[in-house]
């Protein structure tokens, strides 16, 4: 294969990250691995270089000089689709809440093994990808509309801004409309992993999908919780 075509299907990744070591040592394991990859350690340039790059995921860094991971995460997170794996050496649990809440897809916490940040990476990136030929790619729901082919969803007719992580959950729950889905199900189904009965990114997911499909946090009446099991997407009556 042609040089030029072949570096043209490598995934582009974006590493932020001041600590100049560990990203050199992640760059070189992940170009070894067939990624194309930046590396940017000033926090402040993050916003313009993810923005203008549009890289196929970002490693974004919790702690970071001129403007953190958090701050950086919710300001390009309407403009930038594709899925963003924040890394941070902080246990605090607000921490990974509030990362998720700003449109984390996923939360690593330091020191990661290289093979486990490879299988994340592409745990995201196959998550990202179209639907294949021949799979049901469209759900309607009355004024719901969940397209997997182009990885969108509509109500009444309005584009809905949903993250990458947040369309999987989505799509994953209405494709299985009527059954009960447990956490331990849905951590397989979309992360690879088993559940450990602590983490709290579907519970924070779900409740930012909530009001963007139009369901009311206190009262749901699409994706209900089934309490000490998981979470049912209502079928239409």
């Amino acid at each position: 294969m042609d040089d030029s075509l072949q570096a043209q299907e490598q995934d582009h990744v974006l590493i932020i990250e001041d600590d100049e070591r560990l990203a050199g040592l992640t760059r070189d394991y992940l170009e070894a691995n067939g990624f194309r990859v930046t590396v940017e350690a000033d926090g402040a340039r993050g916003v313009e270089r993810i923005l203008s790059l549009q890289p196929d995921l970002v490693i974004l860094d919790l702690m970071l000089p001129g403007e953190d991971g958090l701050s950086i995460c919710r300001r390009v997170r309407s403009e930038y689709l594709g899925p963003i794996m924040m890394l941070t050496a902080r246990t605090d649990d607000m921490d990974q809440v509030l990362g998720l809440e700003m449109g984390a897809d996923d939360y690593v916490p330091k020191p990661v093994q290289p093979r486990v940040l490879l299988a994340r990476m592409r745990a995201l990136l196959r998550r990202s990808e179209p639907a294949e030929v021949g799979e049901e790619t469209r759900l309607t729901f009355h004024d719901l509309v969940i397209d997997n082919a182009t990885r969108e969803a509509w109500l009444d007719g309005e584009r809905i801004d949903l993250t990458s992580a947040e369309f999987d959950l989505l799509w994953l729950l209405a494709s299985n409309a009527g059954r009960v889905l447990t956490r331990e199900e849905i951590f397989d189904r979309l992360r690879g992993i088993k559940y450990d009965g602590q983490d709290r990114s579907i519970d924070v997911r779900v409740s930012r999908i909530r009001p963007k499909i139009g369901d009311d946090p206190n009262q749901p009446h699409r994706i209900k919780t089934v309490r000490s099991k998981g979470y049912l997407f209502v079928r239409d009556g």
